[in-house]
């Protein structure tokens, strides 16, 4: 195991073993459930175990819009999660994981629904959205449409009482890897700059191998390509060195062994262009790859409080400290 990975790990470790605030943990009963869940199959297991705290959770007082367009491809939608009467408020947008080939806004009613509801809920402009997927669409394709995201949220965050110059993307999975390589690789930046104020990257995948004990390595052909010798250039943590976004960095205790290696690379290089200014990094016990995101709008809220502090003066604090290196 590279250093790299191994400082990465240690500092997940730790943070685990600081402990956490009582407020906001996961419920004995629940506990339970995802310990035995463990390392095994997690989406159906986890969505029986959430779905009727999701279903008794409290909505708020939203305005809800579906199917908005944001690009021209027929994946390219968000839906829209408003307070009543906000005004500059902060975007949060939430892109879906699925292994580069599936995923949507909507798995049923309840999921993902649950995490544009949740920020809606504490005053943020909430969105959901979908991007494009392989095999129909390729390597830069999900760093593409982040981009057409990005800039139509800019032109019109305003209206919907959002503040342009404070969106935030938060990825997960496969959604991770499109929102580092949009916020990490300058080539897929409009002129004026990416225009974010922080990302959320939740068991994302930042560097690129041909590693075939990875079970997305399928996944991975796909969309970036067979020719490992591109493999360099397209990942995200490549480009680390010329960026300058605030990131928060998520795991879970029980997640893939390989999103986790490479989370632990991505710390150290965030470390690393900061000059030891490093970024918060999150391990959320007991949770799978999948419960830390069907989580969301639960009695559980250590990852939610920790996005909203991250959203309110995390980011800018840590764009400080980068700065002032």
């Amino acid at each position: 195991m590279a250093a790299s990975v191994r400082i990465g790990l240690l500092v997940a470790g730790s943070i685990l073993a600081q402990g956490l605030p009582v407020r906001g943990q996961v419920p004995d009963e629940i506990r339970e459930k995802l310990l035995a869940i463990g390392f095994g199959p997690s989406l159906e297991p986890s969505m029986e175990i959430y779905e009727p705290h999701l279903a008794a959770a409290p909505k708020g007082d939203l305005l809800i819009e579906k199917d908005i367009r944001y690009g021209e491809h027929e994946r390219n939608l968000l839906d829209l999660y408003r307070p009543r009467g906000i005004e500059g408020a902060a975007v949060l947008v939430y892109v879906h994981g699925g292994g580069y080939r599936t995923g949507d806004r909507d798995l049923n009613p309840l999921v993902y629904a649950n995490v544009p509801t949740y920020f809606g809920r504490h005053g943020l402009l909430a969105m959901s959205v979908t991007y494009r997927l392989a095999p129909q669409a390729s390597w830069p394709s999900g760093a593409e449409d982040m981009d057409a995201l990005v800039r139509w949220i800019r032109s019109n965050a305003r209206a919907l009482g959002g503040d342009p110059e404070r969106i935030f993307l938060m990825g997960h999975s496969a959604g991770a890897t499109h929102v580092a390589t949009y916020a990490f690789d300058s080539r897929f930046q409009p002129p004026e700059g990416h225009g974010l104020a922080g990302i959320v990257l939740v068991s994302g995948r930042y560097r690129l191998r041909s590693d075939p004990d990875d079970p997305s390595l399928d996944s991975i052909r796909e969309y970036f390509g067979s020719d490992p010798a591109q493999y360099e250039s397209r990942s995200a943590i490549t480009h680390v060195p010329g960026s300058e976004v605030p990131a928060l960095l998520v795991v879970a205790e029980y997640d893939q062994q390989n999103l986790v290696d490479t989370t632990g690379e991505l710390f150290v290089a965030l470390c690393r262009r900061d000059d030891g200014r490093c970024p918060r990094f999150l391990q959320l016990r007991h949770h799978n790859h999948l419960s830390e995101v069907i989580h969301m709008n639960t009695d559980d809220e250590i990852l939610g409080q920790e996005i909203l502090d991250f959203v309110a003066e995390g980011a800018l604090r840590q764009r400080e400290r980068a700065r002032g290196r």
